[in-house]
């Protein structure tokens, strides 16, 4: 068998067989297969497509093609939540205390920002002392003990999706639905997670940008996960603005803390409840999502998600004062105010300029390597329906690091904002659920 003829097959239409995907998956995984094969591979993916089984053959590859991690000592039925990705999207440092709250176990591991999107690993080592990075032993003995723990991806997971995502960002093929659903599970499948709940992201900040192609996804996620003897949920969410009022690292860990103390944005709160209800609907712990979403809102009102998330903080090794007292986490030495330049309604805030504009602060990363600026990050005064006159304050910028471009932050910045007299339709923050 060759790689080559296996391009071939797929350039001109035709359905690989197992055999085939196996051995073109081992070769990427070795070394074996080259990066011009790859690419070419998955280029003629994104013009052929794939059959379902396809899929499944190429998930299931990609899992077995690594280190699997396994979480059958886990007491109780564990649940992931997978985001698409977003901006302002501090859900899993919410949704993991409050799910765990609630008895059922959430062992997540998260990964770092990369271009407009933050990461929760960077978020959570906004906390002084806070290690992301625990052996595996360590770790589920922390989630036996108190049910939840977020630890930063290993390298020997999944690594034929590592090299093949790599090559697929800069050869124009990452935006195809069974690539990216592939991608997708076979990294919950390998991290040992066959229970999950995802939240397809769809919008201007959203890799989705069309309800239809959100759908999509979300309905061949589902499909692998039960085709792989697992139980899965798709909620689909809006990101057409930011999540919250918060983007950018310690601040959003700040408005995570406060949502935990029952006092969040209301999207974000809603989210969470949402996705948190079918976590634990999956997890066995309710029979309907409606029942989780009451528990949920208990936890939030009697302290014992905040709870949860101080023994996180505290297992991890981080200062758990922080629950507290934000100043413990490094603070802004500058910031400024964006005010106004006309008035009306906030008709559109641009998620994925907001998430730019951040990045130019130093709150992520603009190449892989990059150090994060932990102080730095937008908060948003003014949101989409919010009402304006001149001189108002829309957003201020925070930031300590002196290579932060606040020249081209601030442009970025009123790109986002559009006001206009026409008072916006209030959007709902989920869309639908597929299941």
């Amino acid at each position: 068998m060759r790689a080559v003829d296996i391009i071939r097959k797929k350039r001109d239409g035709l359905s690989l067989n197992k055999e085939e995907i196996d051995f073109f998956i081992k070769g990427v995984a070795s070394g074996e297969v080259p990066d011009y094969q790859i690419s070419a591979l998955t280029m003629a993916i994104y013009f052929q497509h794939m059959t379902e089984e396809e899929m499944f053959n190429l998930t299931m590859a990609v899992v077995e093609a690594g280190e699997q991690l396994d979480l059958s000592s886990i007491k109780g039925i564990p649940v992931d939540k997978h985001s698409t990705g977003g901006v302002g999207d501090k859900v899993s440092l919410v949704l993991g205390p409050l799910v765990a709250s609630a008895g059922v176990p959430v062992a997540k591991m998260s990964g770092r920002g990369l271009g407009h999107t933050g990461g929760t690993v960077d978020k959570l080592e906004s906390i002084p002392g806070f290690q992301c990075e625990l052996e595996k032993n360590v770790f589920i003995k922390q989630i036996n003990e108190i049910q939840v723990g977020i630890i930063s991806q290993t390298g020997n997971l999944a690594p034929a999706d590592k090299k093949m995502y790599a090559i697929r960002d800069v050869t124009a093929t990452v935006e195809n639905t069974a690539l990216i659903a592939a991608s997708v599970v076979s990294k919950k499948l390998a991290a040992g997670n066959k229970n999950i709940v995802f939240d397809v992201k769809v919008g201007k900040g959203a890799f989705m940008k069309t309800e239809p192609r959100a759908i999509d996804l979300a309905k061949t996620m589902v499909d692998l996960v039960a085709r792989a003897g697992g139980k899965s949920v798709a909620v689909i969410s809006q990101m057409n603005q930011p999540l919250g009022q918060e983007v950018g690292n310690a601040n959003e860990v700040m408005e995570a803390i406060e949502t935990l103390k029952n006092r969040g944005p209301l999207d974000l709160t809603n989210l969470c409840l949402t996705l948190g209800s079918q976590m634990l609907t999956i997890g066995g712990r309710t029979e309907t999502p409606e029942e989780a979403r009451k528990i949920l809102i208990e936890n939030l009102e009697n302290g014992s998600a905040l709870k949860k998330f101080k023994e996180m903080v505290e297992h991890q090794g981080g200062n758990a004062a922080v629950v507290d007292d934000y100043s413990v986490m490094e603070q802004p030495t500058n910031s400024l105010d964006i005010l106004a330049e006309k008035a009306g309604w906030v008709t559109s805030l641009d998620a994925m300029k907001v998430g730019g504009a951040s990045s130019l602060l130093g709150a992520g990363r603009r190449k892989k390597g990059d150090e994060v600026d932990h102080s730095a990050g937008i908060h948003l005064a003014k949101k989409e329906g919010d009402p304006v006159e001149i001189g108002e304050v829309l957003c201020t910028f925070m930031w300590s690091n002196e290579n932060a471009d606040i020249e081209a932050a601030t442009e970025r910045i009123r790109e986002a904002y559009y006001v206009s007299m026409e008072r916006p339709q209030a959007r709902p923050i989920v869309l639908r659920i597929v299941e």
